[in-house]
């Protein structure tokens, strides 16, 4: 019941709309299977830290704390399941919140795109990063310690007894791609599926107010000349050592960036590098863009409704039906 009181005014939207646009559905990679190429082994669902049996149960269900191991911080942690269906065997997906972001972000409206994926089948994992919410640790802006605190989330959800074996998925929202691709870079050993980015910012100039559009939320927090400080909270630079598949989802209007170049940059990025797959939106994988020639991005109609979106593309990275 819950699922289908909440989907009213989406189905509403969605029937209003129909007659506009309809959804793009995404295409399979051509390698079968699609996100494990040759000579690129599958991630394991062994965790070798932070596993179940070391994590902290809290007093309701679902509830954890887990330890960053480089902060030693509690991390709070939420795990929802499908209201109604399997309870074992979900593909399971950790959500990073974008900006200074929580957990809590993903349960408000307009989007609740947390529980949409827990009613879709996932089992949906949540934390708050070192700082923030509920955890313990000081803000680090997406820094090194907080990648090491989701590294540490990542490995807690793979070792879930719900938890499909494979490996998660992980999807940033915004910001979120630095912590995402931070940790990924720096532990390659990861059982992480496939990394979803939801209009990531790339680097510096749009996160610290380093260009012409002087956008940002960290330009208060350094200067733009502070190489040690950017070293640590700059995707361009992870993302051509994440070895995992790329999917990047951009619209026509970005939420806060003045262009769409930034999405270029980072599939360019990961496609030039180690990456084994990497796609933007639903074109073809493995393209390389001209910045001064840019593609046409998903319709901003699309974007409103942005679980419904992620619920399409992350089923087709699981290689769902």
């Amino acid at each position: 019941m819950r699922g289908i009181l909440r989907r009213i005014p989406l189905l509403l939207a969605l029937f209003a709309g129909a007659c506009n646009y309809q959804r793009p559905v995404p295409q399979p990679p051509p390698a079968a299977p699609p996100l494990s190429p040759p000579g690129v082994p599958a991630a394991t669902a062994v965790a070798t830290t932070a596993s179940v049996a070391e994590a902290q149960v809290g007093q309701r269900p679902g509830e954890y704390w887990v330890i960053n191991p480089s902060s030693g911080a509690r991390l709070y942690i939420t795990a929802l399941l499908p209201e109604n269906g399997a309870a074992t065997g979900l593909p399971a997906l950790v959500l990073v919140p974008g900006g200074s972001g929580s957990g809590a972000d993903f349960l408000r409206p307009p989007h609740r795109t947390a529980l949409e994926l827990a009613d879709a089948g996932f089992l949906v994992v949540l934390l708050d990063p070192d700082g923030r919410g509920r955890s313990q640790g000081q803000e680090d802006y997406d820094g090194f310690v907080q990648q090491d605190g989701l590294a540490a989330v990542v490995r807690f959800a793979a070792s879930l007894p719900e938890a499909q074996p494979g490996g998660v998925g992980l999807v940033s929202l915004s910001y979120g791609i630095t912590m995402a691709s931070g940790a990924l870079a720096r532990h390659q050993d990861l059982p992480v599926r496939f990394l979803l980015d939801w209009e990531g910012p790339a680097d510096r100039t749009d996160t610290g107010g380093c260009d012409q559009a002087g956008t940002g939320h960290l330009q208060e927090m350094a200067s733009c000349d502070d190489e040690a400080f950017w070293a640590e909270r700059e995707a361009l630079s992870f993302m051509p050592r994440i070895t995992v598949p790329y999917q990047r989802l951009q619209s026509e209007r970005d939420h806060i960036q003045p262009d769409v170049l930034h999405a270029l940059r980072l599939v360019n990025a990961a496609v030039q590098g180690s990456c084994p797959w990497a796609r933007l939106n639903d074109l073809e994988p493995n393209l390389t863009f001209d910045l001064a020639n840019p593609p046409a991005m998903l319709p901003e109609s699309l974007d409103r409704d942005r679980a419904g979106l992620v619920i399409d593309y992350t089923r087709q990275l699981f290689a769902l039906p």
